[in-house]
């Protein structure tokens, strides 16, 4: 205490100051209109800004927790697609009784590791089979397809990535059907190509490229637009560089897709197979 008395009166004429200047400023600014609304200005542009800089870095402080939110939010959206129903209608003389069923249901996933540079890619996810996840499985993004679930544990899986040379998708461009694969001729990730397209037929660069109706994801869905058309194939068939939708180096989120059909389908399927 001593001490702070002697530091007040060794630089007492400051302290003075600092206070007589305080008061000559209130003072002014109350008796001033003009001044008075220059000083509330500033003051409103200092608050304004100090909330606003706040206000960022409370958002990204939840930043991990608004993506996860928005992306449960397109998993919901995808699951109200028209493409994740299929019709059951029963067409008789005078009766047209049409039901819209659900195929397709997504379950979003954060990807926890992804590898891009490698011949043959991989993915894992957070979610497996107690989220419902199970081998075969299709898995897209917000932007188009991302590869076939290979291996399931409790809570993880890992996708077989597009950027694979054993993934294969059956894909469409002008309704024109072929075999969509990577890793022929380059690694690069931005690219595929789109096989066994017949020689006759004109196929401009920029058209949409979606996969077929024999692919295991829904008919319709993204893959990517034709960058590079006229490269003769085997067979006299047409290979057709696709630029692809998905971002592999960005993943951040996925969708795994499940087919409500798909078992009674493959039961089916097996019985040939028996036979």
């Amino acid at each position: 205490m001593r001490n702070l008395w002697l530091f007040i009166s060794k630089y007492n004429a400051f302290f003075l100051l600092i206070i007589f200047f305080t008061i000559s400023l209130i003072i002014m600014v109350n008796n001033n209109s003009y001044q008075r609304a220059s000083v509330w200005n500033s003051s409103n542009q200092l608050i304004g800004s100090t909330y606003e800089r706040v206000n960022e870095f409370s958002s990204y402080l939840v930043l991990g927790k608004t993506n996860d939110s928005l992306a449960s939010e397109n998993a919901r959206l995808r699951n109200l697609l028209k493409s994740s129903f299929y019709s059951d209608s029963i067409k008789q003389v005078r009766v047209n009784d049409t039901l819209v069923k659900q195929q397709y249901t997504y379950t979003v996933a954060r990807v926890i590791n992804n590898s891009v540079h490698q011949k043959n890619n991989y993915i894992t996810i957070n979610r497996g089979l107690k989220h419902g996840i199970g081998k075969g499985m299709g898995v897209t993004s917000a932007t188009g397809i991302v590869g076939i679930v290979l291996n399931v544990s409790e809570n993880f899986a890992t996708i077989r990535s597009l950027l694979h040379t054993e993934t294969k998708v059956s894909a469409s461009v002008n309704g024109n059907i072929g075999s969509l694969v990577w890793g022929e001729g380059t690694l690069d990730a931005r690219y595929a190509i789109l096989k066994d397209i017949q020689g006759h037929l004109v196929v401009k660069n920029g058209s949409r490229v979606v996969t077929s109706e024999f692919s295991l994801f829904p008919q319709g869905t993204n893959i990517g637009r034709v960058s590079k058309t006229g490269v003769k194939g085997d067979d006299s068939g047409l290979n057709i560089e696709v630029k692809l939708d998905t971002d592999f180096s960005a993943l951040q989120y996925v969708y795994v897709i499940t087919n409500m059909l798909s078992k009674e389908q493959l039961s089916l399927e097996a019985l040939n197979k028996a036979e």
